[in-house]
C-alpha cells in the first residue's frame, strides 16, 4: 500500500469514528425522559449512591425536572430534538473530507473550532443553568475529546498534501464553458 493509500485509510477510520461518535451523541438527546429513567433506576441498582451521592441526586433531579417538562410542558423537549438534529446534521459535513480531506480540511478546522467552543459555552452558560461544576467538566470534556480525532485527521491531512502537492484549484472549480456566438 503506498503512503497516500495509507494515509487516506487512516483519515477516513478517525473521520469514521467520529461521526459515529457525533451521531451516538446526537441520537441520545432524543429519547432523554427514558434514559434518565433508565440510567437513575441503573445507578440505584448498581448503589452507585453509596459512593457518588452527588452523581445520583443530580440524575434524579434532572429526571424530576425531564418528567415534569414532558408531563406539562413538551415542548420545551422540543429544543433537545433540534440539538439532536442538529448534531446528526454536524456529522453529515464530515462526508467532505471524508471524500476529498486535502480540499475539505476547512470542515476540520471548523470542527476543531467547535470543540473549542464547547469549552467557554460550558463555563458560562454552567453557572447560570445551575448546572454543578464537575458536570460542567463532564460536558467540556466532550471538546477536549473531540478535537483529539479531529487534530490527528488535520495532522494526516497535512502530510498528505504534502505528499500530493496540495489540490489545483483548477480541478476544483472548472472554467465555465461559454457557448459560441
Amino acid at each position: 500500500m503506498s503512503d497516500r493509500a495509507a494515509l487516506l485509510k487512516g483519515i477516513r477510520a478517525w473521520l469514521v469514528f467520529f461521526v459515529v461518535c457525533l451521531v451516538l451523541s446526537g441520537a441520545t438527546a432524543f429519547p432523554l425522559v427514558h434514559e434518565l429513567r433508565w440510567t437513575e433506576e441503573l445507578l440505584r441498582s448498581l448503589s452507585v449512591g453509596e459512593y457518588l451521592p452527588a452523581l445520583v441526586e443530580w440524575i434524579e433531579r434532572v429526571r424530576a425536572g425531564l418528567d415534569e417538562a414532558d408531563t406539562e410542558y413538551p415542548f420545551l423537549l422540543y429544543g433537545t430534538d433540534w440539538l439532536a438534529f442538529a448534531h446528526l446534521v454536524i456529522a453529515v459535513s464530515f462526508y467532505g473530507p471524508y471524500r476529498d480531506p486535502v480540499r475539505n480540511i476547512w470542515i476540520i478546522e471548523f470542527g476543531m473550532i467547535a470543540c473549542a467552543g464547547i469549552i467557554p459555552l460550558a463555563l458560562i452558560c454552567g453557572p447560570i443553568r445551575d448546572i454543578p461544576f464537575w458536570w460542567t467538566v463532564i460536558d467540556m470534556s466532550f471538546g477536549v475529546f473531540g478535537v483529539i480525532p479531529l487534530y490527528v485527521v488535520r495532522r494526516r491531512i497535512k502530510r498528505l498534501e504534502a505528499l500530493t502537492g496540495g489540490w489545483d484549484r483548477k480541478t476544483v472549480i472548472p472554467a465555465a464553458s461559454t457557448p459560441s456566438p
